[in-house]
């Protein structure tokens, strides 16, 4: 889509954010930048408009597609489904080309102009409206600009190096418009200065209690901050913002204390408040992922898009690729070894205890289907270390397509932190290969984020004898690092994170290495062709689009698709 394209699409987002009966009118009175500029943006609620078009674009389908196809499907959590089609097929086994739609970044770039729309006339909006006060317009300048930098992470974590725009699209030059690709580096170094300076301008906390996780509040600008500071490196800041997000959490947990005494479900693992598997008075297990997933806007929620039942806009996304009603398994489907043999004790990744397996999957046939998202509730008995079978779940699915699609939880963030300061040990004592004498006190402080995330999900509560033992994980700083990426896929999978769990992992390591290890498992054909082509850096990222190209001359496809040297995988 050209710039040119994507002006005419927030114009239209903007007529149906503020119910216009005819556009096509509206835009027949004068051109396109004189109607933003003089027609338009005259009082708060024109501002609000736009803000609320930037959350509408973020839950469109082409968006939430590829929040989930861009951070997971190329990882080793998601293989083929049900009735998977033949681009999905080619893209799980690693045959992408410049011409498939997953390397279509328009829907981002529309929600970037949108934002930059706001930033641009914010400012005009509140010198001509008396109540339209100078704090209003910083809040939204925050929350837009957090919801822009949001998109550009989610294109360079996809792309690498992408074209960087910081002003709208409200004229028809498009040529200004056709650049050359940023280096990742430059955007993310931009990025964090950006927020940083904007961030305690963001709205702490809205009268909406949906609002908090609907919308991006200031608690929500520090844990893209601490990931933002993952991805470049800067562990101590990433320390910091995380640090800012738990202290937010324990504020709001001591509150509902106060306010509901033991009857809340939120319980402290470690120093951490985490909701239980237990709902309040009950022994049996599933209530965890019932609140986050099933509800929404659950207490450890921190920014999620959300979608309300029986109205126009829906999540689309996840009936059609994790599972309906009707459906047990999407277009896509988990990966047999993360749930194969868990009750036996044979599973790698989950002990038999961890409820999370009977949460995220359930099989079907000869496949497993997703089960995050698409359950509204599940309840079963605590499973037990003694008992080789695994305990019946009685789970309603969601007869709806109106499932949250969460960007930012609690948890992603403690574990987060845990990942820093293991890296932040490492550059303390100056040595990438850290005696663990050394390392001792980072590594106990990142294993104690990692004992409280995983006790919740197992049944552990501060007064039970932890099965998740230190001294297994401190012969080495690699094997604490294996814990931390072991456990953010236990608990994020499915949600967009994996694939860029191992990239970023990838990044630091300088080699693809362990990426490929990882991957591979799913792969049942053409491995060393899958093999040579994520050995390099390059492979790691998606192309340019083919209409991209032709469009901007400016962009330089990505070496690894060059020469159209992607068509085929085969040994």
């Amino acid at each position: 889509m050209t710039m040119k394209s994507i002006v005419k699409h927030t114009a239209l987002s903007l007529c149906l954010a503020v119910g216009l009966g005819s556009c096509s009118d509206f835009f027949d009175l004068l051109p396109l930048n004189e109607i933003v500029l003089e027609s338009y943006y005259t009082e708060e609620n024109d501002i609000t408009s736009v803000i609320n078009s930037c959350y509408a674009g973020l839950q469109s389908q082409d968006c939430i597609l590829r929040m989930a196809v861009w951070g997971e499907f190329r990882s080793d959590n998601i293989s083929e489904g049900s009735g998977t089609s033949n681009e999905d097929v080619q893209l799980l086994r690693e045959n992408i080309l410049p011409t498939t739609a997953y390397a279509e970044w328009a829907p981002f770039y529309s929600v970037i102009n949108r934002c930059n729309t706001v930033m641009y006339y914010a400012p005009l909006v509140q010198q001509r409206d008396p109540n339209y006060t100078e704090s209003e317009m910083r809040a939204n300048l925050a929350e837009v600009k957090a919801l822009r930098a949001l998109c550009y992470f989610y294109l360079i974590r996809a792309y690498r190096d992408v074209p960087f725009v910081t002003e709208p699209s409200i004229d028809d030059d498009v040529k200004k418009y056709r650049i050359a690709a940023t280096p990742f580096d430059s955007i993310i170094g931009f990025l964090v200065t950006d927020l940083e300076a904007v961030k305690n301008d963001a709205v702490r906390r809205y009268a909406d209690k949906s609002a908090n996780t609907a919308r991006m509040t200031r608690t929500g600008i520090y844990a893209l901050l601490a990931d933002l500071y993952l991805w470049k490196g800067d562990y101590d800041a990433c320390v910091e913002s995380c640090d800012q997000v738990i202290e937010a959490k324990l504020n709001q947990y001591n509150e509902e204390v106060a306010l509901y005494g033991n009857n809340t479900d939120v319980e402290l693992f470690k120093e951490y408040p985490l909701i239980s598997q237990h709902a309040s008075g009950s022994t049996r297990s599933g209530n965890t992922s019932t609140r986050i997933f099933g509800e929404g806007n659950s207490f450890e929620s921190i920014f999620e898009l959300n979608f309300i039942t029986n109205q126009q806009v829906g999540n689309g996304f996840i009936n059609s690729y994790y599972g309906s009603n009707n459906t047990r398994v999407g277009r896509v489907s988990a990966t047999p070894f993360l749930s194969e043999n868990v009750a036996t004790g044979a599973n790698k990744l989950f002990k038999n205890t961890d409820c999370r397996y009977l949460e995220f999957m359930e099989k079907s046939n000869t496949q497993y289907g997703i089960c995050k998202y698409t359950r509204t509730s599940n309840v079963f008995d605590s499973p037990l270390a003694s008992s080789a079978t695994s305990p019946a779940v009685s789970a309603v699915r969601r007869a709806d397509n109106f499932s949250n699609w969460i960007i930012y939880r609690y948890t992603d963030v403690l574990l987060m932190k845990a990942e820093a300061l293991i890296q932040q040990g490492k550059t303390m004592v100056n040595d990438t290969v850290a005696p663990a004498t050394t390392m001792k006190p980072y590594m106990q402080s990142a294993f104690r984020l990692v004992s409280a995330v995983y006790n919740r999900s197992n049944n552990l509560t501060n007064l039970s004898t932890d099965t998740l033992k230190y001294a297994d994980y401190a012969a080495t700083v690699a094997t604490m690092e294996d814990l931390v990426l072991n456990e953010r896929q236990r608990e994020l999978m499915f949600e967009g994170k994996r694939w860029f769990d191992l990239v970023r992992m990838a990044r630091r390591q300088g080699n693809n290495d362990a990426l490929i290890t990882h991957v591979i498992k799913k792969q049942k054909s053409n491995t060393n062709a899958i093999r040579i082509k994520l050995g390099t850096a390059d492979g790691l990222y998606f192309p340019y689009s083919e209409n991209e190209l032709k469009l901007n001359p400016e962009l330089k496809q990505n070496p690894a698709y060059d020469n159209d040297k992607s068509s085929t995988i085969s040994e």
